[in-house]
């Protein structure tokens, strides 16, 4: 931020202002190489930047709050993600809003000055506060851990796996961990680990004397973890995508009536509508951490927290309804576009009020809400706590992914629905497409996502939460049982 807010304040590195001309109404100097190298150099701090601060900051806050003694700690955690969610959530209206009106009303030097300041106060915050957080120091590279454990796996993949009752001290592990053997579940991936002739495989120092024949077992765990979730974590890029239809959306916004009344003169502007989508996310999150959960334990009698799979495959479907409902609509919008003899002017304004296009983007914003802050939290649940920044960027991943698969399936459906010598369903003339039909192609990808999630959620098996809830639910009745065997 700060190289960005020098682009604006020194005129060395800042293109000639317009200066009117008879001729045409705005001339100045192209910006030089220089300036523009500068500009670009300010991006790319701020995306390396984003990309370090996102996904770690995240995994961080968890790492605080997360206590496996605390009976409580997966409801803190629940919280939590939410919570971070929503403030992210809060973060991006006020850049939207206040940012922008300072940039447009007070100038690129002041707009560009807050958002510098605020984050050099937040550095600052932050170092004083150091000595305060809990801190898990890294002891080697993850991908370097992971691209061994997969090598190593396929190296050895000739080698027959030791039976259950004979596999002590078959497994290479380290001293201090705690797993001795690998989980049953990608058994194919145990053969990293399998020791085959101790002498030459392990030094005396009892580390491996080639990692990329023979890795450990926390090695091949993690590395099975991140398969695991594969299947899981592609569901949610169905929902990224019919979130990035934001453009489409704006160009209906911009055809319908504006006005909060009929008697109002103030226009919500086309842009502006993407906004209902953020204040959903965060109505949701203080409703079910604040209202619908204390309330559901207080009428049980008991905690009560909905399972995150359960979650996630609630977004989905919220998701899948959201453009069914965005189809209805712009069919509607159409449709009376056309009525009112509007088809070749795209301009013009449909007798429609836009509140129509609310329901859409709350609903959009409800499906983020469930399945984005649900995959967070499951992926942070799931993995080691090695791969906590890992958990927290596949969701950004995700999105990413979405954004060039969006632009494959605009690209397939506008070439796929041209006819020789007319229009496709999407057209720049929003009133001679079919806008409409687009979103029914989403529509139905959204609902085989769903069901294609819940295949993907029955063969994932249950979380880690529920393994421990189970455990401690077994450990219980046991504990009750040893007590009435001593009281007979």
């Amino acid at each position: 931020m700060l190289v960005l807010w020098l682009t604006a304040m020194l005129p060395q590195v800042t293109p000639s202002p317009c200066v009117a001309s008879t001729v045409t109404k705005c001339s100045s100097t192209a910006a030089t190489s220089s300036q523009l190298a500068l500009l670009y150099f300010a991006f790319a701090l701020i995306s390396i930047g984003s990309g370090g601060i996102r996904p770690c900051s995240l995994a961080f806050g968890a790492d605080q709050l997360d206590n496996k003694e605390n009976p409580k700690n997966e409801r803190v955690l629940e919280s939590f993600f939410g919570w971070y969610y929503a403030s992210s959530s809060v973060a991006v209206l006020i850049a939207f809003t206040v940012i922008v009106y300072i940039q447009d009303h007070l100038g690129w030097r002041i707009g560009f000055g807050i958002p510098a300041i605020i984050m050099l106060l937040a550095s600052i915050l932050f170092v004083l506060a150091s000595p305060l957080y809990v801190k898990r120091n890294a002891t080697k590279s993850l991908f370097t851990g992971l691209a061994q454990a997969a090598a190593a796996a396929y190296v050895n993949r000739k080698l027959v796996l030791p039976a259950h009752n004979d596999s002590s001290g078959c497994y290479y592990h380290l001293n201090d961990s705690e797993l001795k053997a690998p989980s049953d579940k990608l058994r194919f991936l145990n053969k990293a680990c399998v020791i085959r002739i101790r002498e030459e495989d392990i030094g005396v120092d009892g580390l491996a004397l080639n990692p990329w024949r023979l890795c450990t077992t926390d090695q091949v765990e993690e590395l099975k973890a991140l398969v695991k979730v594969i299947p899981v974590w592609s569901t949610g890029i169905m929902m990224s995508i019919n979130v990035s239809q934001n453009s489409f959306q704006l160009l209906q916004a911009n055809s319908m009536d504006r006005r909060l009344s009929h008697h109002s003169t103030f226009k919500i502007p086309p842009g502006s509508f993407g906004m209902f989508t953020i204040i959903a996310l965060i109505s949701w999150v203080v409703l079910y951490d604040r209202a619908i959960l204390p309330l559901a334990s207080k009428i049980r009698g008991k905690p009560v927290r909905v399972n995150v799979k359960i979650r996630m495959g609630l977004g989905l479907f919220t998701s899948f309804l959201a453009m069914a409902v965005s189809a209805t609509v712009e069919h509607y919008r159409r449709r009376t576009a056309i009525s009112q003899g509007l088809a070749n002017n795209p301009n013009a304004t449909v007798n429609i009020s836009a509140m129509w296009l609310v329901p859409q983007y709350v609903l959009h914003g409800l499906a983020e809400a469930l399945t984005g802050i649900g995959q967070t939290e499951f992926f942070y649940t799931e993995f080691p706590k090695s791969m906590s920044s890992i958990a927290a960027a596949l969701f950004g991943l995700g999105m990413a992914v979405a954004n060039i698969l969006a632009s494959v399936i605009l690209g397939v459906v506008k070439n796929s629905s041209k006819k020789k010598g007319g229009e496709s369903w999407i057209e720049d003339n929003i009133n001679k497409g079919h806008y409409d039909y687009y979103y029914w192609v989403l529509a139905i990808l959204s609902f085989v996502n769903v069901i294609y999630y819940v295949v993907c959620s029955w063969s994932y098996g249950p979380t880690m939460n529920q393994l421990r809830n189970d455990h401690k639910v077994n450990g219980v009745r046991g504990e009750e049982q040893e007590e009435a065997v001593k009281l007979n």
